[in-house]
């Protein structure tokens, strides 16, 4: 049983309680055109902008406006190295070594440049698995890389499913397929936390699993960064990739992060594309060297760094570092239990969770069929003042973010839920 209580008081109580209430006030909520703030509950699309990030914005676009070019060394923040101003925040986020991370371009096309370096076919081994329900992006990349290198792209792909009547996955099935194709795999490629169902997977039992049968592994993280503990370097994982505007409220269209494990650091053999950003730093502007790889996540890097977009990742980790990703989980499995606790309240022959019952199993975000209901109900919760994200074909996310969710805006989401039933 748990020790949850229905009632507004107990939410309150719980606000009350909460040792990370306060960073609530230090995002900005929409409102609606009365002003009144609305239900956040779409950090796993979009993130909310943290306040300092203008501040940290304004302090670059001032050094350009005053410094211009020399901003790149004289800018209280120098451009040259201000990729590097994100790295130990980013890998402790992210359960990483400083030289396994590097910050740099979208999401998708740092998933091309990792299957570039770790996507090695063969004609006896060139299939790439991935899970079923893969973010279409994710499954469009794959497909692609299998027809560059000469492959069918539907002989070329193996997906994990779940059985006949479930939505989850289960890592038995992975082994029965690793069993009878393990041979074939050249790569496993699969989403860290599943965008439809909110499954976290076991990043070191695949990784274990995938390198026993010869496969190289990587892990989409675009719903796990920020939200779960990934501890890539612990997985074993070869590289995984994840965006910075959904849980880690960088802003929409912001930059992607990258990790590549620390046994392929010094690997200059490793096939890669290159730019001059991943050359030798201390010969980068002496045009004339030949090319000289970066050790570590850097040395992907292909072009000198996007120092706005930048700014507000750095904005956003300052944040993080200062919460710390324990407390923040610890709130976030509290948060997410109240919410489930609320819902499951509402009766299973109205509500069912997608999502899995276990809280190390998930991170914050709650899948939810509303049974005989339409995306007409989700509408009626955005005109209700909540912001959830609707996917087809019946699921309602929602993702109460422990940095600005409080346990009131659960309980108030729930009772407009009531309220439109």
């Amino acid at each position: 049983m748990s020790d949850y209580k229905l009632g507004l008081d107990y939410a309150k109580a719980q606000d009350n309680l909460d040792e990370l209430s306060a960073y609530k006030q230090q995002f900005h909520i929409p409102k609606d055109a009365d002003g009144k703030a609305l239900i956040y509950l779409c950090g796993n699309s979009l993130g909310l902008q943290p306040k300092s990030t203008k501040a940290y914005i304004n302090q670059e676009l001032e050094d350009w406006a005053n410094l211009g070019v020399e901003g790149h060394t004289e800018a209280k923040n120098p451009w040259l190295p201000y990729h590097e101003f994100l790295t130990e925040a980013t890998a402790k986020l992210v359960g990483a070594k400083p030289i396994e991370v590097v910050t740099m371009n979208s999401l998708t096309a740092n998933l091309h440049f990792m299957m570039a370096s770790f996507y090695k076919p063969t004609k006896e081994r060139y299939k790439i698995l991935i899970e079923s329900d893969a973010f279409p992006s994710d499954k469009y990349a794959v497909e692609s890389q299998l027809r560059h290198h000469g492959f069918d792209d539907k002989d070329g792909l193996i997906l994990w499913s779940p059985r006949e009547g479930e939505e989850l996955l289960r890592n038995e099935d992975l082994e029965a397929i690793l069993k009878a194709h393990g041979s074939e795999i050249a790569l496993i490629m699969v989403g860290g936390v599943n965008y439809y169902t909110g499954q976290f997977l076991d990043f070191k039992r695949i990784t274990t699993l995938g390198h026993q049968h010869g496969c190289k592994v990587g892990f989409d993280c675009a719903h796990g960064a920020g939200n779960v503990d990934l501890d890539l370097h612990n997985s074993g994982a070869d590289f995984a990739v994840w965006c910075t505007y959904k849980y880690m409220n960088s802003g929409p269209g912001s930059l992607s992060g990258c990790f590549v494990h620390d046994r392929h650091a010094y690997d200059k053999d490793l096939n890669r594309f290159t730019g001059w950003w991943s050359h030798n730093k201390d010969t980068r502007f002496n045009m004339r060297h030949e090319f000289d790889v970066l050790p570590g996540a850097e040395g992907w890097q292909l072009s000198n760094p996007p120092i706005l977009s930048m700014a507000a990742i750095r904005a956003s980790l300052d944040i993080f570092n200062e919460v710390g990703l324990e407390k923040l989980i610890k709130k976030s499995k509290k948060l997410t239990g109240y919410f489930e606790f609320l819902l499951k309240d509402l009766g299973e022959d109205t509500i069912r969770i997608i999502t899995p019952e276990n809280p190390e199993e998930r991170g914050c975000q709650l899948s939810i069929q509303v049974l005989n209901a339409d995306k007409a109900l989700h509408d009626k919760l955005t005109e209700a003042g909540v912001i959830s994200d609707w996917r087809e074909p019946d699921v309602i996310r929602c993702a109460p973010t422990p940095l600005y969710n409080s346990y009131e805006d659960v309980y108030n989401m729930v009772e407009e839920l009531k309220a439109l039933l």
